[in-house]
């Protein structure tokens, strides 16, 4: 095998000693998260509002120290999310934890000289860490499989309030596939003992504070299906406030203004503050409802110790089209963000993307090349979704129609749960744009198609009251042959032609599973509790790219603002081993697209 042909595999063989192979392979995925976050000080009135110095990345959570002297906040400014501090004054900027894990949602011990912390460090979940602030030095308080997240000190210094879902099942939301945050209050004293819960078990209570006494903590409740409902900041509804005393949980409702109220806290007057995400208002409101800091991009508020200011993020997304850099765990691959499920042609020197028009009223599908501008070829007034390239490259399949339970604003926030979902075909365009036309019909939702390495063939997905499961179309006659009959998506058919992978619910789980074009050789490649989708083959043929939720969620659904946050990149070879784990972070990540080798790619052709 020449070095050309060897690029793709060479990373993965173990002890292999190769030298010829350097260069990174590249994979671009759709990111739904913040592309730049910064931290901002105003009055607690939202007066005076002023941003403390900018990385240009993402800085987020900051939590001030309790004698007021420092802020700690998290960054994602050198790769990974690490925890950082600053003065009140923009100074001495210190970085507190460099891991490649991630690392967030810090809170001061009461004396400022320890930081409890989330950090997936310890295997791959959310835990709590403790940080000696001096040293550096971190030692994990929690384990397990569950996630624990916003961690608090109690003022006396004996116990942390932490809310976890290490309890949950992780139910999927009705009529969906998106998984519902149950979630619960904990105690843990600092060494580690005596945890206990004090919420009751079954719906959600997130983020809680100490009472001065540290007899009290106040959480934000509701019930476990409004963690999807409200999930987005986009509906209306109204949650609790509520106050458990951690020796009986004996919980009480707090007075506290309308809406969909998030992060409360207690500050030293006694007065209770919050962040209030819905339709009729966003931003920090205290009490029974006076403003503070306005914003539906303001997150995660945090007060001096004396309550007269109020540190806090402010959100930026702007979901482009050309691929901008991220982290990865493994340095042989370069991770690149972009906007909806990307596919490179071929040659790997074109990139299809999907994004909706400013302002909605549609959606457009562009096609990249580096470093040019990205050219609109196809635009509607419904969605289009999930772009795959012919063979040759020069014809995109692509999913259109108002299939609305991938977007909510097509549904008026609401979302249909019947099969059909709005209604989908299949259609083909040309790379240039020209000769756009529908190859499937009927009643069904038919979309997610990919092409054979024939290029006379697609197979895709439909989706019925009468009928379901996976379709190959011959594109000379129209003709169709059925592969499944099952709950069955997102087919990607390999390079090689021998495999068609694609995602299978199996009870209320959604599995990878490999089968051959024939319809013989069904194998599943994963046995995990929620949610695998959005395949990709390598260039080879070798190796499946997939999204998984198995590392759960790294923080309260509610906080990150995008319908699956525990959506993680992974990679497995096609028959289901060595399996990686490539992005690790609290944002969504999917659609995975490989980019050929460029040339490799022309070696391929000759």
């Amino acid at each position: 095998m020449s070095c050309l042909r060897a690029w793709f595999l060479c990373v993965f063989v173990v002890g292999s000693g190769a030298t010829c192979c350097d260069a990174a392979d590249r994979i671009v995925l759709a990111r739904l998260g913040p592309t730049q976050a910064n931290l901002f000080i105003s009055n607690a009135d939202g007066t005076g509002e002023h941003g403390l110095p900018q990385s240009g990345s993402l800085d987020y959570d900051p939590a001030w120290s309790p004698k007021g002297d420092w802020i700690a906040f998290t960054s994602e400014r050198a790769g990974s999310a690490d925890l950082y501090r600053i003065h009140p004054d923009g100074t001495g900027i210190e970085r507190l934890t460099d891991d490649p894990a991630y690392d967030d949602q810090a809170a001061f011990s009461p004396d400022g000289s320890q930081l409890v912390f989330v950090s997936t460090r310890g295997g791959g979940r959310a835990n709590l860490w403790v940080l000696d602030v001096a040293t550096h030095q971190a030692r994990a308080l929690t384990t397990g499989n569950g996630g624990d997240f916003r961690p608090s000190w109690s003022p006396d210094g004996q116990w942390i309030a932490f809310s976890s879902d290490r309890e949950s099942s992780l139910p999927d939301a009705k009529g969906r596939w998106e998984r519902l945050h149950l979630v619960d209050i904990y105690l843990i004293r600092p060494d580690g003992s005596g945890v206990k819960r004090i919420s009751q078990h079954g719906d959600f209570c997130g983020s809680p504070k100490w009472t001065p006494d540290s007899k009290s903590v106040v959480a934000y409740c509701m019930l476990a299906q409004e963690t999807w409902d409200f999930r987005f900041g986009g509906s209306n509804g109204e949650d609790k406030l509520m106050k458990i005393d951690i020796g009986t949980g004996n919980a009480t409702a707090v007075a506290a203004g309308p809406g969909v109220k998030e992060q409360p806290a207690v500050l030293s007057s006694g007065e209770i503050a919050y962040l209030r995400m819905d339709p009729t208002a966003s931003g920090v409101f205290y009490g029974i409802g006076k403003p503070g800091p306005k914003g539906n991009d303001l997150r995660s508020p945090s007060w001096a110790p004396d309550g007269t200011q109020v540190v806090f993020s402010r959100f930026v997304s702007k979901h482009v089209t050309e691929p901008v850099k991220q982290f990865s765990k493994n340095p042989k691959f370069d991770l690149y963000g972009t906007a909806w499920l990307p596919a490179y042609d071929p040659s790997g020197e074109h990139l299809a993307v999907t994004r909706m028009k400013p302002g909605g009223g549609g959606v457009s599908l562009f096609v990249v090349d580096e470093g040019k501008p990205a050219r609109a070829i196809l635009e509607r007034k419904d969605l289009i979704l999930a772009p795959g390239w012919s063979p040759d490259g020069k014809q995109i399949v692509v999913g259109v129609g108002n299939f609305t339970a991938f977007l909510d604003s097509e549904a008026g926030g609401k979302k249909p749960i019947d099969p059909a979902n709005g209604g989908a075909q299949v259609g083909i365009v040309n790379a240039d744009g020209t000769g756009f036309q529908i190859v499937t019909s009927g009643e069904n939702n038919n979309a997610f198609a990919s092409f054979g390495p024939d290029g006379k063939h697609i197979v895709y997905r439909t989706l019925g009251a009468k009928e379901m499961g996976l379709r190959i179309m011959n594109l000379e006659d129209h003709s169709i042959k059925v592969l499944t009959s099952e709950w069955d998506n997102f087919p990607v058919w390999s390079p090689r032609g021998d495999l068609i992978a694609f995602i299978r619910r199996t009870g209320s789980d959604f599995q990878v599973f490999t089968v051959h074009p024939d319809g013989t050789g069904m194998t599943q490649l994963t046995h995990t509790k929620g949610n695998e989708a959005h395949l990709a083959w390598s260039p080879d043929g070798e190796w499946l790219l997939f999204t998984s939720s198995r590392m759960g969620f790294k923080d309260e659904a509610l906080l990150i603002g995008a319908p699956q946050p525990y959506g993680e990149i992974f990679l497995m070879r096609k028959d289901g081993t060595e399996v990686e784990q490539l992005t690790d972070d609290q944002w969504e990540e999917g659609g995975p697209a490989w980019q050929p080798h460029r040339a490799d790619a022309a070696s391929m052709k000759q």
